[in-house]
């Protein structure tokens, strides 16, 4: 039994829902959320104080003007997509304390949380086709 809690405890730890974002910002916490998707993606939706950070733009002098008292709560598209994960790793593998936005922007609208953006409501998408966003 001991493995079993240690596992949910540890995963816990380093995820959390979209409830519990929306309930630490509206708390007052001292939450960053950085989505990690290209500038374009994050332009045409977001989440509403979001910040864009490209997991790809992510090194050690561009993070140097962040708060390492903070936690970073990292998004991307969803399931689909592992912009979140890299840019949780990369911020983490910098010294800061991150989470991964369980589901991202898909999980978070699914919950029916308010997002902004230029093209709430079409996907991004390039003459007809899908492009990766992250």
């Amino acid at each position: 039994m001991e493995a079993q809690v240690q596992h949910y405890q540890h995963k816990l730890a380093y995820e959390l829902d979209s409830a519990d974002l929306y309930d630490a910002v509206n708390s007052g916490e001292p939450i960053v959320i950085i989505d990690a998707r290209k500038k374009e993606a994050y332009d045409a939706e977001h989440i509403p104080g979001a910040v864009s950070f490209g997991h790809r733009l992510m090194n050690e002098e561009s993070t140097r003007g962040l708060d390492k008292s903070k936690l970073y709560v990292t998004y991307c598209d969803g399931i689909g997509c592992n912009g979140s994960t890299k840019g949780a790793l990369k911020l983490s593998q910098l010294g800061f304390q991150v989470k991964e936005l369980m589901g991202g922007l898909d999980w978070w609208k699914r919950d029916g949380y308010a997002t902004e953006g230029t093209s709430v409501e079409r996907p991004l998408s390039v003459a007809g086709e899908i492009t990766c966003t992250c």
